[in-house]
């Protein structure tokens, strides 16, 4: 297993807020085949055969990485976090939905391909969304009502 943390981005959303704890906002990784692996929460386990007979797993979500490793095959590491750009963060962080009506089956997409309304939703529906996650949502929101990101309108 390896976790790299390193991270040389210099122009970060966290070091501009003044956020010291650096954490995860997408866990993911790309085979040599090309296939990105993406863990969205806890002990979202997920796997794949390469092309060149190799298993390879992703793990943890959020909360940690988990990786098996291939020192004759290796991934490219494609993990983002909290001390990336946020136009980074805003592609990266997925958020699970039902539907407008909660009867869809569960999927994730991206912040930035929320709509405005389903953004005010989270922010005043999920008590849980707290600190960056919550810092990040109202980000998005201001940028798109001062125009620098685009307003979607989302159809799930």
């Amino acid at each position: 297993m390896t976790n790299e943390f390193s991270n040389e981005t210099e122009n970060s959303m966290a070091k501009e807020l003044g956020i010291a704890q650096r954490f995860i906002v997408l866990n993911q990784i790309r085979t040599p085949d090309g296939t990105i692996l993406r863990s969205l929460n806890r002990h979202h386990y997920q796997t794949h055969l390469d092309k060149n007979g190799k298993e390879y797993m992703v793990d943890g979500g959020n909360d940690y990485l988990r990786r098996n490793v291939h020192d004759d095959a290796p991934y490219d590491e494609l993990s983002v976090y909290s001390d990336d750009s946020f136009d980074v963060i805003r592609r990266s962080l997925h958020w699970g939905t039902y539907g407008p009506k909660g009867d869809q089956p569960k999927r994730y997409a991206a912040m930035s391909d929320l709509s405005d309304d389903h953004l005010k939703a989270i922010l005043v529906t999920q008590s849980q969304v707290q600190g960056s996650l919550r810092m990040w949502f109202e980000t998005e929101l201001a940028g798109r009502k001062q125009g620098i990101y685009q307003s979607i309108k989302e159809t799930l």
